[in-house]
């Protein structure tokens, strides 16, 4: 008789982790003791934090710490119920009322996480008989969307407008369809070509769905990547998280009012999960409040994610398509990520090691990200340390040599 757990013991990839773990060369779910934001304190040594997504560096921010401890002595740590029934506050609706007007939409409404944002969008949105057509580099949250509804799902190839023509041209036209792309790609840095997929969706008449998670805050002035290319008018739903550049923790989408209204009676995963603490709504409040009145904090991200992609390019190493303040830096294999994770430890810099099905067959990469907090003596300490490791390693040429060979 088959016993459920019996996969557990013949589980390849677990058997890998536990090797990895007795050498000490597992990086995943790793404790910090401590976090700044610009540095952290991991097995107690500082390093240079390269892994974080706050790139407004508003999480210590100490107006937000403040909104977050005086909504806490007001409303408490829970709503204890789903907007649906008694967790909608009125501080709900202020914010899902400025959020609307951030992006430039009619409505929004906030979710509690970014996670159950797209998840619950996209099974409401899309039905049986429908279509929903996605970049094969979107988020794992998109594609589980796309698996709870009811319609069918298509992929076309990364930020290839040729091939999600093909896709939509195979499709029946009386078919509802929802094309679903991310803003900014959250391992890439790569941004959406969305003047070409506008046009495309409009052709096809299919709706489109941006998840702007690592775009708001950060592209179009803080607006994000449909007011960069400025096509807000032209892209239906626009999500956003709050985990990223608001300090927080949860999610929204944003549209028409119609859509929002329906999303709301329709996505499971806001319906039946209690509603983000009201600690938490005010802090994405203030934070709107600074990124809509200190353009500086954008300025900043832009200057050192620059800064960085910049230096890191001159040292030799392969950072890809980034266009944003994510930037990967591309090794191979598996044991190439690994050995690299661990020389920037030890040299006092955090970074992410991404590997596959994460990335591609032989991408794996070190995934930096930048915060507008960054000071240029942390910049410099890090771009010094993957000198020292990358020559140390041989993953790029030391002084005076010829370029090594990195895979794209």
């Amino acid at each position: 008789m088959a016993d459920l757990y019996d996969k557990i013991g013949t589980d390849n990839d677990l058997k890998r982790v536990k090797d990895a773990q007795s050498i000490g060369m597992y990086p995943y779910f790793r404790a910090l003791s401590d976090s700044e934001g610009t540095t952290a304190i991991i097995d107690g040594k500082e390093v240079v934090m390269l892994g974080s997504n706050n790139y407004l560096g508003l999480t210590t921010d100490p107006r937000v710490r403040e909104a977050m401890i005086e909504a806490v002595k007001r409303y408490g740590t829970s709503v204890t119920g789903s907007r649906f029934l008694n967790g909608t506050l009125e501080l709900h609706l202020q914010l899902d009322k400025r959020l609307a007007k951030f992006v430039g939409k009619e409505a929004a409404i906030v979710f509690p996480t970014g996670y159950q944002t797209n998840v619950g969008t996209i099974s409401a949105m899309v039905g049986k008989g429908d279509f929903v057509i996605v970049d094969k580099d979107d988020h794992a949250s998109i594609v589980d969307g796309c698996f709870m509804s009811r319609g069918e799902m298509r992929r076309f190839r990364h930020n290839d407008s040729g091939s999600l023509e093909a896709v939509l041209s195979k499709l029946p036209t009386e078919a509802g369809k929802l094309v679903v792309v991310d803003g900014v790609y959250s391992m890439g840095g790569d941004v959406a070509p969305l003047p070409e997929i506008v046009e495309i969706c409009k052709r096809y008449g299919a709706r489109i769905m941006v998840d702007d998670a690592h775009g708001i805050g950060v592209t179009g002035e803080g607006r994000g990547t449909a007011a960069h290319f400025g096509l807000t008018d032209d892209v239906d739903l626009i999500m956003g998280t709050f985990s990223k550049s608001f300090a927080s923790i949860g999610g929204f989408i944003a549209g028409s009012k119609d859509a929002v209204h329906y999303i709301q009676h329709r996505a499971r995963s806001l319906i039946f999960s209690a509603a983000l603490p009201a600690p938490n709504v005010a802090t994405v409040l203030k934070a709107l409040d600074i990124i809509e009145s200190e353009p500086q904090h954008v300025q900043h991200l832009w200057e050192n994610a620059n800064y960085m992609r910049n230096g890191l390019k001159e040292l030799g190493y392969n950072v890809g398509q980034s266009d944003s303040p994510i930037i990967p830096v591309i090794l191979g294999d598996d044991f190439r990520v690994a050995l690299a994770w661990h020389a920037l430890i030890e040299e006092g810099v955090y970074t992410n090691p991404v590997v596959p099905p994460a990335t591609p067959p032989n991408g794996g990469m070190l995934r930096t990200s930048y915060t507008a907090t960054h000071r240029k003596e942390h910049l410099d300490r890090a771009l010094e340390s993957f000198k020292v490791v990358g020559e140390r390693l041989d993953f790029i040429p030391a002084s005076g040599e010829e370029a090594a060979q990195i895979p794209s």
